[in-house]
């Protein structure tokens, strides 16, 4: 009994790990990436050893090993949202009348925005440029909504941001 708690517990710390891991990489964080790397596969060596042996003798290890990577995927999701590591675009389509406010607002809690006139469907627009890190999101989202501004959102992750107000040259 204590075997297959062992794999399943250590699978999910892997696979884990490797969620994090593959998301520092994509962000350009090499150090810490590589870091986590060497944890991963000290792990990943201990529980493979401990599933091999004796397969034959006791296939349930297959079943236990898969579910810890089943979960570790899951695990490994909720964690990197948490650390919410990167940085973000919002993209903030507004009427026209209405951008100042916002964009008066959106700098009072120091988020740095840039505004470009466009064209609706019926009306004039502002689109509102905003680059922040991930873990602000939620926070900006709030605060967009607490406006009761009507706006389209729309959010990409990017790799890095040089310059602009706020932000960290790297």
């Amino acid at each position: 009994m204590w075997m297959y708690l062992f794999i399943f517990v250590c699978k999910i710390i892997e696979v884990s790990f490797t969620t994090v891991r593959t998301v520092l990489i994509t962000r350009g964080e090499k150090l810490y990436a590589a870091t986590i790397g060497f944890f991963e596969v000290i792990i990943w060596l201990l529980v493979v050893g401990n599933v091999l042996n004796g397969i034959q003798e006791d296939p349930i290890k297959i079943i236990v090993y898969a579910l810890g990577y089943a979960c570790g995927n899951y695990v490994g999701s909720i964690i990197e949202d948490k650390l919410a590591i990167g940085m973000i675009t919002m993209n903030v389509i507004v009427a026209q009348e209405d951008g100042e406010k916002l964009i008066n607002t959106l700098r009072d809690a120091e988020v740095g925005v840039t505004s470009i006139e466009g064209e609706g469907r019926s009306s004039k627009k502002l689109v509102l440029l905003i680059h922040l890190k991930r873990k602000r999101k939620l926070e900006i989202m709030k605060l967009i909504e607490e406006t009761e501004i009507k706006s389209v959102i729309s959010v990409t992750d990017i790799k890095t941001v040089y310059g602009g107000y706020g932000m960290v040259r790297k």
